[in-house]
């Protein structure tokens, strides 16, 4: 992976088992003292604590390397908006994510979000790969 990338990514995740292969995959491409990820949850409305477990799932594992990173939750109705502007906001290398199933707008990521991300978005897009097995 290209140097420079993966310093700052902001990283949208959904569930705990996304932070979890999110984690692994950003692990594969870098180690943790060349990467600050800013690690972000997506929700569409303003219920409840949708993405706390997994901002402290992958905030648990980056501890555990001791890597840096940020982490927030952010509400908008359209996702890939609300993923640029937080990109924006932070400053972000890239938005970096990995494509897999998944439930609720994760399932948009791997497709139409995704889609929209790399025709919007004025920062790299990184689709990082994972195992299939």
């Amino acid at each position: 992976m290209a140097d420079g990338l993966l310093e700052r990514p902001l990283v949208p995740i959904v569930d705990e088992a996304d932070a979890e292969s999110t984690y692994a995959a950003l692990l594969e491409q870098t180690a943790p003292e060349a990467t600050q990820p800013v690690v972000i949850h997506v929700r569409t409305d303003t219920n409840g604590q949708h993405g706390a477990a997994a901002l402290e799932r992958f905030e648990s594992l980056a501890a555990a390397d001791r890597m840096a990173l940020e982490t927030n939750t952010y509400t908008g109705d359209d996702i890939t908006e609300t993923i640029i502007d937080a990109a924006t906001a932070v400053e972000a290398s890239a938005i970096v994510f990995c494509s897999r199933g998944g439930s609720g707008w994760f399932d948009l990521l791997a497709g139409g979000v995704r889609s929209s991300l790399m025709a919007k978005s004025q920062r790299p897009v990184v689709l990082l790969p994972t195992d299939v097995g």
